[in-house]
């Protein structure tokens, strides 16, 4: 598979992809979005700057100016797309990927993802090309300051001093991007891994890998704080670790932010088609509706817009807002999990109890199986279980999700690695050890 991912452009630097196509990508984008300004970011990756470098020479070369916001976190080049109008932004980052690593996050205006339906395949093809001469009158590059109008956003959603200073936060900014802005807004938390190096020598900074999460575990464990965040490498998702420790799986915080919403209205929430059916049973609870969708922010930003829907979040831990423009931001999410947890502890409620409701199922996890005909696999998986346990619903926009009275599961091709990935919860362990065991047979005859 190429570096042009279904979200994104990704690849090693220097080996899968290097400043050629990087120069070719910035000559094509401005005419692709009809752009004259294209916004750019960076994260702190060894390779960022010489990134920077050859994508904005592209850029310029084809008489578009460029808007240097430095190094900034992903969500950060997001809402400064959407506050001020720009008609094209990039944000260079491999996210969580390890450090040989980087690629771009392209948006058109209003921060709408551009992925590979929407412009990634077409810039592709275009950059496939000989771009030939650069146009007579060429861009200019111009710094600007996009920390300072962001940073003062977000501290607009800080809970009252005297209430944030009443909960013990221990932070791991895995040498990230939130260390920008983190410190800053939470002076009084303890931080692992706060210094900005696109070397990540605290851990790879994908929170959503469990030895990654260890440093974080321990501190918890050991110094009685009321909850753990730790971010990935470019802040747009955020994962928690509630007071005793426990991982708390990434879906199930889509219920807690959607709580406030539904104690006000009925909303609709948006949710991935591999989320917990806790979430739902939770959401309809409180008079809300539940959506589920598509895995990836290229489908979820387009689809909350349809629903007008104020809040979503997925399985990886990105988390949308429509009051950050129904983009993914792990800092917004963080402000807003710990605003449910002031108030939890005001009520004598720690992290876990919030959560309590939420754990109620047996879940897999993700489970991953390199198989070559995937097609071919998932078409038989679904024949047999519609032959042996018939289904109370069905859904096949990603992959197949089938609901039945105890249990579900869900099973999808990844987009970026050669997998499929399945999903399954029950309401017992047993049921769940007996549903997986015979999802594995069925699946081991594909296995490559």
């Amino acid at each position: 598979m190429g570096v042009f991912k279904a979200y994104d452009i990704r690849g090693i630097w220097n080996q899968e992809w290097g400043p050629d196509l990087a120069y070719k990508i910035g000559r094509n984008l401005p005419g692709l979005l009809k752009a004259d300004i294209v916004l750019v970011g960076r994260d702190v990756r060894l390779s960022s700057d010489d990134l920077f470098q050859a994508l904005t020479s592209g850029i310029v070369d084809a008489g578009c100016d460029v808007h240097d916001l430095g190094l900034a976190t992903t969500p950060m080049v997001y809402w400064y797309t959407a506050r001020f109008g720009y008609k094209a932004s990039v944000q260079i980052t491999a996210s969580h990927n390890p450090p040989d690593y980087n690629g771009l996050k392209i948006s058109r205006e209003q921060a709408l993802p551009v992925g590979g339906n929407s412009g990634l395949k077409e810039l592709e093809a275009l950059s496939a090309k000989d771009p030939g001469p650069a146009v007579k009158n060429k861009g200019t590059i111009k710094q600007i300051d996009g920390k300072n109008p962001y940073y003062e956003f977000l501290q607009s959603r800080l809970p009252p001093s005297n209430d944030l200073n009443d909960l013990k936060l221990c932070v791991d900014l895995s040498n990230g991007m939130s260390g920008l802005f983190i410190p800053e807004l939470l002076p009084k938390a303890t931080f692992l891994n706060q210094q900005m190096d696109g070397g990540f020598p605290g851990h790879e900074p994908n929170p959503l890998e469990e030895h990654n999460r260890r440093q974080l575990v321990q501190h918890v464990k050991s110094s009685n704080y009321d909850a753990g965040i730790i971010f990935d490498g470019d802040a747009d998702r955020v994962m928690f670790v509630d007071e005793n420790g426990d991982f708390v799986s990434p879906d199930l915080m889509t219920a807690i932010f959607a709580r406030p919403w539904l104690e006000r209205e009925s909303v609709p929430v948006l949710v991935d088609i591999r989320t917990s059916r806790a979430v739902e049973d939770d959401v309809l609870a409180r008079g809300g509706s539940i959506h589920y969708w598509k895995v990836g922010h290229a489908f979820a930003k387009l689809k909350l817009r349809e629903l007008n829907a104020p809040v979503g979040g997925e399985l990886a831990g990105h988390y949308y807002f429509r009051d950050f423009y129904w983009c993914d931001s792990g800092i917004f999410a963080a402000l807003e999990a710990i605003k449910a947890l002031i108030i939890a502890k005001k009520n004598g409620q720690k992290f876990s109890d919030l959560l309590k409701p939420l754990r109620s199922y047996a879940n897999s996890g993700e489970i991953n199986f390199k198989v070559e005909n995937k097609s071919e696999a998932i078409s038989n998986i679904q024949n047999y279980w519609n032959q042996i346990e018939r289904p109370e619903s069905v859904w096949d926009f990603d992959g197949i999700r089938m609901n039945f009275q105890d249990w579900w599961f869900n099973i999808r091709t990844s987009q970026t690695e050669p997998y499929l990935r399945l999903v399954m919860e029950a309401k017992s362990e047993d049921l769940l050890n007996e549903k997986k065991a015979q999802m594995i047979e069925k699946i081991q005859p594909f296995l490559s």
